[in-house]
């Protein structure tokens, strides 16, 4: 009797978890209806989604296999919460990238460049020339960086102009807050460079005025056709060197580990309100916008997030179009984490797509080819 006691008794808790996994999953797919003000718990759903997925796949087999039409919970989640499987994990057997452009495409790169590797000039100073190599070598047409720090001083580390002279554009914008200042020799903000003619330049600066809160768009010239090009860099979880190391290794053995739990909570959850507050800011801009849109840069967020979703509502994602398998973008905490995005208009048809595995930086180069809406026709 003891032996169908406990197969009735792992059966049950086996549904159980198949069922608790699966409401964990829909709230993660459908975290953009939750404001994070009030709801930003949801968001860390959206951090674990791709584990979630495997766990669901692996009940459905195992009730394949068991021939119970258990099965469908799984089954019905997935079809339910289809959009995150795609946003997830695009359904591309391969991802080819080829040096040549297409006629009439536009090489577009996003970076967050972590400051040009300043921190670290004198142990690696051959980093800033690697990264320099790396974008002449792919040739973007537009290239939107991330966490610039660049001065117009000779005397600094990283001067402008010789930057500018190692790359190979016709033209910039460098936008960056004087209160933001990396140091009295250099500048902390975020640059678009273009080979293509810019026409207009804009910094949107909102409350609380600060870096986070702050992006920039330019208007170019394709063809005959303008296109607005956004760089953003949403708010960061700024987790410290401590709190990396505990995530690493994590545990509750101490007084101190309990100090570091509570400290990355934190951080989190003032993560999730700021950037929903600032995707709600942008996707205003980009809604206002009177020509075809690209939004390259650092979200700060995975797939399926309400700053993802918010941004990206309408517009063609360009992992999701061209990538293949989870392609990180942040090089450490977790495989999962592709928080770097070039987003299109509709319009734009995308041919193809790279994250280049290079470390320089801590985050992934990401470059998309794109042709305009003009051309598509």
């Amino acid at each position: 009797m003891e032996k169908p006691f406990l197969r009735r008794l792992a059966k049950i808790i086996f549904i159980a978890i198949n069922f608790v996994v699966a409401i964990f999953f829909l709230a993660g797919a459908y975290v953009k209806y939750f404001n994070p003000a009030g709801w930003w718990f949801l968001g860390l759903f959206t951090f674990v989604l791709a584990y979630l997925l495997i766990a669901l796949l692996f009940f459905f087999i195992f009730w394949l296999f068991k021939k119970s039409l258990w099965c469908f919970v799984s089954l019905i989640t997935l079809l339910a919460g289809w959009h995150a499987v795609i946003n997830i994990f695009p359904l591309h057997f391969s991802s080819s990238f080829t040096m040549q452009k297409k006629p009439g495409s536009i090489r577009v790169m996003s970076w967050n460049v972590e400051q040009f590797n300043i921190l670290h000039h004198k142990d690696h100073p051959e980093i800033k020339q690697e990264m320099f190599d790396l974008i002449n070598k792919y040739d973007p047409d537009i290239a939107c960086f991330q966490e610039v720090v660049a001065g117009d001083k000779k005397k600094g580390i990283n001067y402008f102009p010789d930057i500018q002279k190692a790359l190979r554009f016709v033209d910039y914008f460098y936008s960056y807050s004087l209160k933001d200042d990396f140091d009295n020799n250099h500048h902390f903000g975020r640059i678009i460079f273009s080979k293509l003619p810019i026409i207009n330049k804009q910094t949107v600066v909102n409350y609380p005025n600060n870096y986070n809160a702050t992006f920039q768009y330019i208007d170019v010239l394709s063809g005959t056709d303008t296109i607005r090009v956004f760089n953003i860099h949403l708010q960061s979880l700024k987790f410290t060197k401590s709190n990396l190391n505990y995530l690493d290794n994590a545990g509750l053995n101490s007084d101190s580990n309990i100090t570091e739990s509570k400290s990355i909570i934190s951080k989190i959850k003032t993560g999730f309100i700021k950037r929903s507050i600032q995707a709600n800011f942008i996707k205003d801009e980009i809604d206002h916008s009177p020509y075809p849109v690209i939004i390259c840069g650092d979200f700060n967020d995975v797939p399926n997030s309400y700053a993802y979703e918010t941004i990206g509502t309408g517009l063609k994602n360009a992992f999701v179009e061209k990538g293949f398998g989870i392609a990180r973008t942040f090089s450490t905490i977790s495989p999962t984490l592709r928080i770097d995005n070039i987003f299109a208009d509709k319009d734009f048809s995308i041919t193809q797509f790279i994250r280049v595995k290079k470390l320089l930086s801590d985050h992934f180069p990401i470059i998309a080819d794109l042709i305009p809406p003009q051309n598509t026709k």
